[in-house]
């Protein structure tokens, strides 16, 4: 997730991969081929057209090479939706390509889904370029470059001396945001962050295990904001919304792909990161 003054943290999402996985995608296929694969799945859905070929909308055809039925892939995710959705995604496209791809979802957080490539329990799985360079390369917050590409040159650069890749990013982002029911925001009066301002010590906080350290999380809410809350409660970032409707938590860091923002807009809302944390 990229920090400075006037923008919201985002994270761009890549394939990071074992190094002899790519060198699997480069001998065994053409180069347009897993190309394809990478670089388009994430960003977008595939559509049959009048011809029977498999489409990316909005992008170049996945062209299968009977050549790549010679490498098997097993790609993993995070264990959180967005992540689901975009492991299988890749998983998809790998199959469309010629690969052997089969999928193992919702494997935990970053640090045990990284140890899941590093130990071949899986491929490969999508990661954010500026969660890799916080949580395993040693970067603050402030230092992950503003530009995505060199986030992400900077990001693959760290894995290869792992020995792992990090596949071309796609266009889109995620942030984190501080969510909670709209009664709770309605009883408060609730808008944006700094209206937390005299009511988060009354207030419980939710969040990821990592999020007390983040700076786009807990340690940005302190530190920017000034905020300090009743209590905070690393949970798992698969019940990030069971505990909100639990009455568990005042509080809880969501993402601002979460489905549910959309879909039950009118139980759960986010505050406004008005001082652009």
């Amino acid at each position: 997730m990229r920090f400075n003054k006037t923008k919201p943290l985002t994270a761009l999402a890549m394939l990071v991969a074992a190094l002899a996985l790519a060198v699997g995608f480069s001998a065994c296929g053409s180069s347009s081929s897993s190309t394809t694969s990478e670089e388009t799945t994430a960003e977008t859905t595939t559509e049959e057209t009048s011809g029977g070929e498999e489409e990316v909308s909005g992008g170049e055809a996945i062209k299968s090479n009977p050549a790549n039925a010679k490498v098997s892939l097993k790609i993993g995710s995070k264990n959180f939706p967005e992540q689901e959705i975009l492991g299988e995604i890749y998983a998809q496209a790998l199959a469309a390509a010629g690969y052997k791809a089969t999928s193992d979802l919702s494997l935990g957080s970053e640090t045990v889904a990284l140890k899941a490539v590093e130990t071949g329990a899986v491929s490969g799985y999508p990661e954010y370029a500026s969660t890799a360079l916080t949580s395993f390369f040693g970067l603050e917050p402030e230092e992950v470059p503003s530009d995505a590409t060199e986030a992400w040159e900077k990001a693959n650069a760290e894995f290869e001396k792992k020995g792992l890749v990090a596949f071309a990013p796609t266009p889109f982002a995620s942030a984190n945001a501080v969510g909670t029911l709209k009664s709770t925001a309605e009883k408060y009066g609730l808008k944006t962050v700094s209206d937390l301002e005299g009511v988060s010590e009354k207030l419980t906080l939710y969040g990821s295990p990592e999020c007390r350290e983040r700076i786009d999380c807990l340690a940005g809410l302190e530190k920017l904001y000034g905020l300090k809350f009743k209590q905070f409660k690393p949970v798992d970032i698969s019940l990030r919304y069971k505990v909100l409707e639990n009455h568990q938590a005042d509080l809880s860091i969501l993402f601002t792909t979460d489905p549910q923002l959309s879909a039950e807009k009118n139980k759960f809302v986010i505050l406004e990161d008005d001082k652009h944390v």
